[in-house]
């Protein structure tokens, strides 16, 4: 968000993000748990724009989320090696003025370079993979292993700034209001 001119105040939500005990298809999925993250908040600071998301990673029928260990790290790493997933983030915006919430979510595809275990063992080592839906950070050490992406770069991060800007848009914001200068 500061990248585009936008200073954001950080409030954790605290929101539980299940991955799919709802049976929820990925799409509805991270809406949903961007909205959770937002009710929280929102409550707390009612008269503020709020904006929370949620980013999961979908193969072969299957989401998966943040790791809950080391191991989980690595199998989720050795499922996505040499292929294609599909990278979902939800956002969701309270509204104050209009007393409402907008949400919308993003795809985009991310092809994997083929992975030793040797190279997954690594990456894991350096924790970056521990806090991260699918085990890796585009942005991050694990960008080095991404061989394609189609689609929206800043939504495989976690922050579909489109998403984000069409949705201030919807709300009203005029462009003006959006730079903290």
């Amino acid at each position: 968000m500061e990248g585009a001119g936008i200073v954001p105040v950080v409030v954790p939500s605290n929101a539980t993000e299940t991955v799919n005990r709802e049976g929820l298809e990925p799409q509805e999925l991270v809406k949903l748990l961007s909205r959770r993250k937002i009710d929280t908040v929102s409550r707390l600071m009612p008269d503020d724009f709020v904006l929370g998301a949620d980013t999961i990673v979908y193969i072969d029928g299957t989401i998966l989320g943040k790791p809950e260990s080391a191991e989980d790290a690595r199998g989720m790493l050795r499922k996505i090696a040499g292929k294609t997933h599909v990278v979902y983030t939800g956002v969701a915006l309270w509204d104050p003025r209009g007393k409402r919430v907008l949400d919308d979510f993003d795809k985009t595809e991310v092809t994997m370079s083929p992975l030793t275990e040797e190279e997954i063992d690594w990456y894991v080592s350096t924790g970056e993979p521990m806090d991260k839906a699918g085990s890796y950070a585009l942005q991050g050490i694990g960008g080095m292993f991404v061989v394609r992406v189609n689609g929206d770069f800043s939504s495989v991060i976690g922050l579909p700034l489109p998403k984000v800007y069409r949705l201030l848009r919807l709300a009203g914001v005029e462009l003006e209001e959006l730079l903290s200068v």
